[in-house]
């Protein structure tokens, strides 16, 4: 079976949720996708415009890095961790076992192989603490904002998020998307350019209904200019 890969610059930007007639993104080869810029282009500095959501599979995201919720041995798992080690082939989980596994709220970075992706970035989520959720929130934070500076680090400059944590973790998804929106939003108004695009990828509707009452209140669009 042909698997059918997704382009993300032909997904909706946050601002097009508010304005029913967004003015089209300029035409890219399909072939290359995101990643295929000019590098004389800058990045919009508003951070609304610089996110997309995507209720889509990552596995099938052609842009410069996935983010897996990777579990601590990075050797694989269950959920997206699975279907992403299945996606990329053998030769993923050869150098994830090189890596001598990942701490909780800490990043670390691979090749695509066989995924549509270039890099995944491996982080490892916190199991939620309902009795310490503190601690969850800045371990959670953690994840967003060690995969952003690794992806930086990397040349990375288009990167799609997993839900971190929301599956067998237990986290709620409204408090992981409000940790999601805001370390994102925090980190696109310091960053100089480096990441061009960032993508939430929201494959259970849970988190969906999540971000969809989220990423306004982090992401508002900006202001009209005035003619």
């Amino acid at each position: 079976m042909t698997r059918r890969w997704l382009i993300t610059h032909l997904l909706p930007s946050q601002p097009s949720l508010f304005h029913p007639s967004p003015q089209p993104r300029p035409e890219n080869n399909p072939r290359d996708g995101l990643s295929n810029q000019n590098p004389q282009r800058h990045p919009d500095p508003h951070p609304a415009l610089r996110l997309l959501q995507a209720p889509a599979d990552i596995i099938l995201l052609r842009v410069d890095a996935i983010v897996n919720a990777a579990n601590s041995s990075l050797l694989g798992g269950g959920g997206v961790d699975g279907a992403i080690h299945r996606a990329a082939g053998p030769e993923l989980v050869q150098e994830c076992s090189r890596l001598d596994g990942c701490p909780t709220g800490q990043a670390r970075i691979t090749a695509g192989y066989d995924l549509p992706a270039k890099h995944v970035i491996h982080t490892v989520g916190p199991v939620y603490s309902h009795g310490d959720p503190g601690k969850s929130d800045r371990l959670l934070r953690d994840c967003y904002r060690k995969s952003l500076e690794l992806a930086a680090q990397s040349g990375v400059r288009t990167v799609a998020f997993s839900c971190i944590s929301t599956g067998v973790y237990g986290y709620p998804s409204r408090d992981a998307a409000e940790a999601a929106c805001e370390t994102v939003r925090d980190y696109l108004e310091k960053d100089t350019g480096a990441i061009e695009t960032v993508v939430f990828v929201t494959f259970e509707e849970k988190d969906r209904d999540a971000y969809q009452a989220t990423l306004p209140i982090y992401f508002p669009p900006p202001p009209r200019q005035q003619n």
